[in-house]
């Protein structure tokens, strides 16, 4: 069983940095592919960042490509998300997701467990 639980979200003025960390409490987190996706009022669910089983492959959509980093240490069962050079655009709920195969994907409904979400507010 996975149970994903976000934290490090806030509110940060344009330009900042926040790293949101997502920590599982199963036992099979090495095994899965994790992704971040985030979500403004009004809009839909996107894609942010996503990591292989290992942690040796990352793919990011363009919009935060060079700002935003993640990673994973399996021995900790967590996964990061460095998020630098913030923008007002930024701000969404932030939650991350595992999926049950070793590469991860882009969409949405690939995923099979979400955690809960962590709010990051960029003002300008």
């Amino acid at each position: 069983q996975v149970q994903l639980v976000e934290s490090g979200g806030g509110s940060v003025q344009a330009g900042g940095s926040l790293r949101l960390s997502c920590a599982d409490s199963g036992r099979t987190f090495s095994t899965y592919a994790m992704g971040w996706f985030r979500q403004a009022p009004g809009k839909e669910r996107e894609f942010v960042a996503a990591i292989n089983w290992n942690g040796r492959t990352t793919y990011y959509a363009d919009s935060v490509k060079g700002r935003f980093t993640i990673s994973r240490d399996n021995a900790k069962k967590t996964v990061y998300l460095q998020m630098n050079g913030l923008k007002p655009e930024d701000t969404a709920v932030y939650s991350c997701a595992a999926k049950g195969t070793l590469y991860p994907g882009s969409y949405s409904r690939d995923y099979d467990y979400w955690g809960q979400g962590t709010q990051v507010a960029v003002s300008s």
